[in-house]
């Protein structure tokens, strides 16, 4: 059955988990508490996501291997993908089972449409007499103006839809009248757009998933970036530009944020009367106490201690 709804979040994790097969690691990048509000739209085939941000912060996203994923900024949110800038109209077609980078500077809103490969292949087919072929690795698409404003108003629509009136998506002719008009508009900003399409972009992205890779690896461990390096087969030079492009960060500053983002999750899920800051501090690897208290306080605007007494609910 067909389903849609607004969900809100006041923590990362609870908001990435809302993505289902997509899966998301979010990395607050500035001060504050992080909240998130996301419509979602679940039709037979296709589901639909927009998603508001009110922080800074660095997505790396994997994506299913049997769906194809379009992402793209709504109104004018500063969203960067894969090291390249997004503007208002542009799309991002995912290749199956990618892993890529995601980042914004600011707050932002940002849409993104998932459908079967198969769908795709037999309505593209249908609709423009010929095969629609399958990225296997990023593409920036920047289709006419007057198909990516038809997609956005039938984007928009839907969402709205489900928003308000989320019963009427659960009456199988409005979700499937819904489900061909997303279908028919994204079909026509695959085929009408120009393609900005860099080979180095993809090497970089090669780069930058074996980075993560063995940042999940070696998630208890104090990792030094010599030995990262030499791990992933890149020169300390290569991924300092990479994590420039792809994460506006040194490589040694996403470390540091990303042991800061999971300590903070771990205060939020930890209880007041058992756990202590010094405990889940030293998990972490931030073995200084005082300077622990100073960076996480400037990071997220209250003290570790604030975190670990506050009601998860919040």
């Amino acid at each position: 059955m067909a389903e849609g709804g607004t969900f809100k979040f006041s923590a990362a994790d609870g908001y990435a988990a809302a993505f289902g097969d997509i899966r998301i690691n979010l990395t607050i990048t500035g001060a504050g508490d992080f909240k998130a509000r996301l419509i979602r739209l679940k039709l037979n085939q296709l589901e639909a996501y927009w998603c508001s941000e009110d922080l800074p912060r660095i997505a790396y996203i994997s994506l299913p291997s049997e769906r194809i994923v379009l992402s793209f900024p709504v109104d004018t949110a500063s969203l960067i993908c894969e090291g390249v800038a997004l503007h208002d109209g542009d799309f991002v077609l995912h290749g199956r089972g990618q892993c890529m980078h995601q980042r914004s500077d600011s707050a932002c809103q940002w849409g993104l449409i998932s459908l079967s490969a198969a769908q795709l292949a037999r309505y593209g087919k249908a609709l423009t007499g010929r095969e629609i072929p399958l990225p296997h690795a990023t593409r920036i698409l920047r289709p006419a103006r007057e198909e990516t404003s038809r997609f956005q108003g039938i984007f928009r629509q839907a969402c709205h839809i489900a928003e308000a009136r989320s019963k009427l998506i659960e009456h199988p002719e409005v979700a499937r009248a819904l489900e061909q008009d997303l279908l028919h508009a994204t079909i026509h900003c695959l085929v009408d757009e120009t393609d900005d399409d860099h080979k180095t972009r993809h090497h970089h992205a090669a780069a930058m998933a074996r980075f993560e890779e063995a940042l999940n690896r070696h998630v208890d461990q104090k990792l030094k970036l010599p030995e990262l390096c030499a791990e992933i087969g890149v020169p300390e030079r290569t991924l300092r530009l990479c994590c420039t492009e792809f994460l506006g960060l040194s490589p040694t500053r996403y470390l540091l944020l990303r042991r800061l983002n999971e300590a903070r999750a771990a205060l939020r899920r930890a209880d007041p009367s058992t756990a202590t800051v010094a405990q889940v501090a030293r998990e972490h690897h931030f073995l200084e106490l005082g300077r622990f208290a100073v960076t996480y306080r400037t990071m997220f605007g209250e003290s570790p201690s604030a975190t670990l007494q506050r009601d998860p609910r919040t």
